[in-house]
């Protein structure tokens, strides 16, 4: 992966996350005192704080991956040989490209369905389709990324575990 798209991806999928994490820290900090010294929250705060969480999850989903701290699973790996592990690490790749871009495909299903019936939270009224496609295009993005490592070899977990990649 070039240095300047990993950057991009670093950076666009980082500063949204953090923002959404500082909008919640903000909102959370509001609402607390709000409810503590006036005796009155912000109203739809729980609605907003959900979509915030959402846009935290799925916007750090690529970040995660693109630095291989996902949940590894490792007991069996003193029992891989060492010739099998590239292999072992692409088809690893290859199912979580495959199974993040099964997901992406059911959101935006999901999302069209939303947006064709006019779906919205109970309270703000905030439309769900564009939370949706959000969620689906990062989990497309995370899919191809997976695709990506596929292709170039790069190995699951191998940068948090200071491995060498093949």
């Amino acid at each position: 992966m070039t240095k300047q798209l990993e950057r991009l991806l670093q950076w666009s999928c980082g500063l949204l996350s953090a923002m959404a994490l500082f909008c919640i820290m903000w909102l959370t900090l509001v609402d607390v005192s709000g409810r503590k010294f006036l005796n009155n929250s912000v109203p739809g705060s729980v609605e907003v704080t959900e979509i915030l969480m959402v846009v935290v999850i799925f916007g750090a989903l690529p970040l995660v991956s693109l630095r291989g701290e996902h949940v590894i699973f490792d007991s069996l790996d003193p029992f891989v040989p060492k010739a099998l592990k590239g292999l072992q690490q692409r088809l690893v790749n290859l199912v979580c490209a495959g199974t993040f871009g099964l997901l992406a495909h059911l959101l935006v299903k999901r999302a069209e369905r939303f947006a064709e019936y006019g779906e919205v939270t109970s309270r703000l009224l905030i439309p769900l389709s564009p939370v949706a496609w959000m969620m689906a295009i990062m989990l497309a993005a995370t899919a191809l990324l997976h695709l990506y490592f596929v292709l170039v070899g790069h190995g699951t977990g191998a940068a948090h575990a200071g491995e060498v990649q093949p």
